[in-house]
């Protein structure tokens, strides 16, 4: 038997002062049984990072072709492709043909990645928009994923601050910070 997706919750309330967004978010985010919760939690952050008009995610494992995260225009078309982990040079490559702009959010090992690429023929590669997600800030948010979660995020220069309610904490809100590192790259 097949296993099903876990659905989370996310209400967050998102004030990204490097690119003037601040909205109330209630998402609704489903995790494949294949996908790790680092993977769902990077997926989340790249999706409030680059949260505007025409977000929004893919349908999963089952459409592999499409971007994890994609912001459309209105006929539909990816504006920008949103890849999350290590996807290899022939995704990127393909991605970079398909949108305007490529982001890729990588909560793994940022050296290994940029390896991986190095010397790979990608249509476009000097427009590739390649980020490093603090990977201690994942294993701490990963250790707080509930199915419901609530919490504020506040971005400046690239720097996140997490305040959690609280609900369940004895001594008041709890806080977390990390950063997002842009990669310098010669693919």
């Amino acid at each position: 038997m097949a296993l099903s997706a876990t659905i989370y919750n996310f209400d967050i309330e998102l004030a990204d002062t490097d690119r003037h967004v601040y909205e109330s978010l209630a998402l609704r985010v489903a995790r494949h049984p294949s996908e790790t919760e680092e993977y769902l939690v990077a997926r989340l952050l790249a999706y409030l990072l680059e949260f505007a008009e025409g977000i929004e995610f893919s349908r999963g494992v089952s459409d592999p072709d499409e971007p994890t995260i994609a912001v459309r225009d209105l006929t539909g078309g990816i504006k920008t492709w949103i890849d999350i982990g290590t996807p290899d040079a022939a995704r990127l490559h393909k991605a970079s043909k398909a949108a305007d702009r490529v982001a890729v959010y990588t909560h793994k090992d940022p050296t290994q990645f940029l390896k991986q690429l190095a010397g790979e023929r990608i249509h476009r590669a000097e427009a590739l928009e390649l980020y490093a997600l603090d990977r201690a800030m994942i294993s701490a948010l990963v250790a707080r994923l509930e199915r419901r979660v609530a919490f504020s995020l506040s971005v400046t220069d690239r720097e996140m601050y997490f305040s959690f309610s609280a609900e369940k904490l004895t001594g008041g809100a709890e806080n977390l910070t990390g950063a997002v590192v842009r990669l310098k790259h010669g693919v």
